[in-house]
């Protein structure tokens, strides 16, 4: 399920007060794919996805989600039909979670969607299993688990209204490694269930690791739409002006450059620096 933005503006304010945060954003997010959105803080990020579900409406242009059409004079009695489609996790979305139990709490959406209990409950497991989450912790506070789990249980709640669309803001933001690298896993089986997954991400490693295309924000506006690999491949001197890092195989591998190393590719991960490393000793013994 494509997503599509067309000519895009998004202002805060009106008149004379209006404060421009989308600068005409034409560019569209690929279907059953992982794309990450990038960019400096206050680069337009979050309010880009936040068009993708109708929790914000354009000034001007139009966002088109599958058969959606969303603009200024959508009214707010159509959002339902949208908001089915698509699935919003912010920052920190445990804060979020106010239930008695883990699968009460994950129940919640699909009761409130218009599923009956029993309906509501197998969706719930089904959603708490994806993630990961033993039934062991199905009964028990979700205020009583790690935080790592805790983010599971909230991430399961999106999830359980099995929306083709889910967009997580920052997911990783706060996880210890483990957690970080389990939230890897899960939206790699997102992707391989037929989802859409948007991601917005600071750290690079994780972009690399998950996403099939990145949208690269700066100052409103969508400056690179391409594959990671494109991207980070990308003149050093174009990272310092979008303020954005190389992942951290991409900046060890500049720092043995500027000691005298050659490499024929910029490497990306750390699998393909060992790699390059050991072809470049190969050839100097």
């Amino acid at each position: 399920m494509a997503i599509t933005f067309e000519q895009v503006n998004f202002s805060y304010g009106q008149g004379s007060l209006a404060q421009p945060i989308l600068k005409d954003i034409s560019t569209t997010i690929p279907s059953g794919k992982i794309t990450a959105i990038i960019g400096q803080t206050g680069s337009g990020k979050s309010t880009l996805v936040q068009h993708i579900n109708g929790l914000l409406k354009p000034t001007n242009g139009k966002v088109i989600v599958n058969d959606f059409e969303l603009s200024s004079q959508t009214k707010e009695k159509q959002l339902t039909a949208l908001r089915a489609q698509v699935g919003m996790v912010f920052q920190f979305p445990e804060s979020q979670l106010f239930a008695n139990t883990v699968l009460e709490d994950v129940m919640y959406g699909p009761l409130n969607f218009g599923k009956d209990r029993l309906a509501a409950k197998e969706a719930a497991q089904a959603a708490l299993t994806m993630v990961g989450l033993p039934s062991q912790h199905w009964d028990k506070s979700p205020f009583a688990l790690s935080g790592g789990q805790m983010r599971r249980v909230a991430i399961a709640g999106t999830l359980a209204l099995n929306p083709p669309i889910i967009v997580l803001d920052e997911p990783a933001a706060g996880l210890d490694p483990l957690g970080q690298a389990e939230l890897v896993e899960l939206m790699l089986g997102l992707k391989k269930q037929g989802k859409t997954v948007v991601l917005i991400s600071h750290q690079m490693d994780q972009v690399m690791a998950v996403a099939d295309w990145t949208l690269v924000m700066h100052q409103g506006q969508v400056v690179a739409a391409e594959s990671p690999k494109t991207l980070f491949n990308r003149p050093l001197s174009w990272f310092k002006e979008v303020h954005l890092d190389l992942p951290t195989a991409g900046q060890f591998a500049q720092q043995l450059v500027a000691q005298g190393w050659q490499f024929k590719e910029r490497p990306l991960t750390l699998e393909q620096l060992a790699q390059a490393i050991n072809q470049e000793v190969a050839i100097h013994e």
